[in-house]
């Protein structure tokens, strides 16, 4: 079903938040010091990068009068992973797919705060430092490399889904701005994925189980939907800067046209880019809307993974 969604939203916990942005640019270069260790997804590095492995450069971005901080030259990707508590813990899984034109990662709105949120809530969260394809000097391409890393980080998730309490039937890929591209990929093209490793991880499949786009830079890529399409929850603004609200609308249609189900909110206001901050207005009710979601797509309490060996193998 398709709705727009105009509601007031709870004030954001500043547990939410890491690096703070700033309304004057910062002397500083940003830091990450207090996130969890990123887990590499080849441990002999990725294929198709030639060998190439700069370090990662973090760096301050602007926005209007908003500067935040930004993670660029991804050379070895990876997760960085948000475990909820055990107790809390509802076996569902996000791969969550950070924007920035893919030039750099909004890692902190569209990646960490998210993380941080979903693993509050029980979902455990994977956000993706995938490689950029528009960075001055890539080799990369998003519908090869990027979407290889999404394939991987599913794959990855699926793997360790015992020791990281998922159930490997409900792990999901969330995407945001360029990153949402990234997520719609990975869900469309999981039945001809891009050859990786071809080792145990890459004989998993890759097909996530839900989808989430927020504000997507849409492939110019015609999308092939299918009844196997996983189901998806789409959301945008009707303000947004960037014009992207009128082919998340289309998609959505074409999605339901093709069986699948879909949920959609269009807020009236929000703008482009805004993930998660610490702000109170009522396009973060998208939050709470995706929990339920969540639940009505039967995603949350499911049992989990019986056996480490090979889940979801094709």
């Amino acid at each position: 079903m398709i709705a727009a969604a105009i509601i007031a939203a709870s004030t954001l916990s500043p547990a939410t938040r890491g690096e703070p942005e700033m309304h004057v640019k910062p002397t500083a270069e940003p830091t990450f010091a207090e996130l969890p260790a990123a887990i590499p997804l080849w441990a002999l590095g990725p294929p198709g990068s030639g060998g190439q492995a700069s370090p990662e450069q973090t760096h301050w971005e602007n926005f209007k009068t908003t500067w935040f901080p930004v993670v660029s030259h991804i050379s070895n990707p990876s997760i960085i992973p948000y475990l909820p508590p055990p107790d809390k813990a509802t076996g569902a899984a996000v791969v969550v797919c950070p924007g920035g034109g893919h030039r750099y990662l909004a890692l902190e709105h569209e990646g960490n705060a998210v993380g941080k949120w979903l693993s509050a809530h029980g979902v455990a969260a994977f956000v993706l430092k995938y490689r950029l394809a528009r960075e001055e000097g890539s080799p990369y391409q998003v519908s090869v490399h990027a979407l290889m890393d999404a394939q991987r980080a599913i794959r990855t998730v699926r793997s360790r889904a015992r020791e990281w309490n998922v159930n490997p039937s409900a792990v999901g890929i969330m995407g945001f701005s360029a990153g949402g591209e990234v997520a719609v990929l990975a869900a469309t093209q999981f039945d001809t994925p891009v050859t990786g490793s071809n080792d145990s991880v890459d004989l998993i499949d890759c097909r996530p189980d839900f989808q989430a786009l927020f504000y997507p830079g849409l492939s110019r890529t015609p999308l092939t939907l299918t009844r196997r399409t996983p189901p998806a929850f789409l959301c945008g603004a009707d303000d947004d800067q960037n014009n992207l609200t009128p082919p998340l609308v289309r998609l959505g249609l074409d999605l339901e046209s093709a069986g699948v189900p879909v949920e959609m909110h269009v807020f009236a206001e929000g703008g482009h880019g805004f993930g998660i901050r610490l702000e109170d207005r009522p396009v973060y009710a998208w939050m709470p809307l995706f929990m339920a979601w969540l639940g009505d797509r039967g995603m949350l309490d499911k049992p989990r993974a019986a056996s480490p060996a090979n889940p979801g193998a094709k």
